[in-house]
């Protein structure tokens, strides 16, 4: 590995905040981002990443090459929680292994966000229609989790609302908010798009990293109550995105050339979903215990992946 990559990553000041928050939580400080505050800044990066998403891809000529990227990474998030789910239903109960499933098949807009700034530290860019696959892959996991667990369930009474979660996995915000931008950039004269590039580029790096301080705080909240659990699910959430990214850093030759392209798929395949997935799970399964999910996500598996996992998977794709 290049450790100086790795050094390089261990130092953004977006993940040092990171780490931040966990400290301040460990140290019992009473460091607080305003929950109003931290929404907002959830919006922003959605709406950013989305509109300049949307202004690239009205410069790239819609090839075939696009078409087949866009399925792909639909079926990435359906084969990966199949596969998972039997991984995890030989120690968990069914529906502890469907939404976890449902969780690592699914994708983790902030990973994404925070990978476009590693891209940008590389000199490499993220072309447009990244933007529109990582939205894709919101929906099929949640669907394929939830009809594992119909599948697997044994006992008489459902415990599932199939219309409302299908309608929630489609129009779940985070999900419309990065589609509706998508649009919105694709489809906005360019000369007018200029007008915002100061709140949609400039700022960008200064709002991460002060939500990723709120994702630490909230990581250093909930890992005390995640041990106790046991070792399975922590060595599940180091283990499994590290294969997965790995695995879909090598498979991508096949499809493209373009090594930020195969980046993010990548990221996109090891990411695992802590806001669209517990959403849908907390409607349509009430008997998943977010209290072993969400930890996995957000706790474990997220700082994996932007400090090792990221220059793990770039060194695959340079050397394949």
């Amino acid at each position: 590995m290049n450790f100086n990559l790795l050094i390089e990553n261990l130092t953004n000041p977006a993940l040092l905040f990171f780490a931040l928050g966990i400290l301040a939580v460990y140290l019992k400080s009473d460091l607080e981002i305003p929950q109003n505050s931290s929404k907002f800044i959830s919006l922003y990066l959605l709406f950013a990443i989305g509109f300049k998403g949307g202004q690239e891809l009205s410069h790239e000529p819609l090839t075939a090459e696009i078409g087949w990227s866009m399925l792909f990474g639909i079926a990435i998030s359906m084969v990966i929680p199949i596969y998972t789910f039997f991984i995890l239903k030989r120690k968990l109960n069914i529906y502890d292994a469907g939404a976890i499933a449902a969780t690592y098949g699914s994708v983790s807009a902030v990973t994404f966000v925070t990978s476009v700034s590693f891209l940008e530290s590389q000199q490499m860019a993220v072309h447009g229609h990244m933007v529109a696959i990582m939205a894709l892959m919101e929906s099929p996991s949640i669907i394929i989790g939830l009809l594992l667990i119909s599948l697997f369930n044994t006992e008489n009474s459902p415990s599932i609302k199939k219309r409302n979660v299908l309608s929630h996995s489609f129009t779940n915000g985070s999900v419309l908010l990065i589609l509706g931008s998508l649009l919105i950039g694709f489809i906005a004269n360019a000369k007018q798009a200029e007008g915002i590039k100061p709140f949609t580029n400039d700022l960008f790096k200064g709002f991460l990293s002060i939500f990723l301080l709120d994702m630490g705080i909230t990581s250093g909240r909930k890992l005390k109550d995640f041990f106790s659990f046991g070792w399975f699910p922590f060595l599940f959430a180091i283990f499994i995105p590290l294969f997965n990214g790995s695995v879909i850093a090598i498979l991508s030759s096949f499809l493209t050339d373009d090594f930020s392209n195969r980046f993010m798929f990548a990221i996109l395949a090891a990411s695992a979903s802590y806001i669209a997935v517990p959403a849908a799970m907390k409607i349509s399964v009430p008997k998943a215990n977010p209290g072993v999910f969400i930890p996995m996500a957000l706790a474990v598996t997220f700082p994996i992946n932007i400090t090792i996992g990221m220059p793990i998977y770039l060194l695959i794709i340079q050397n394949t």
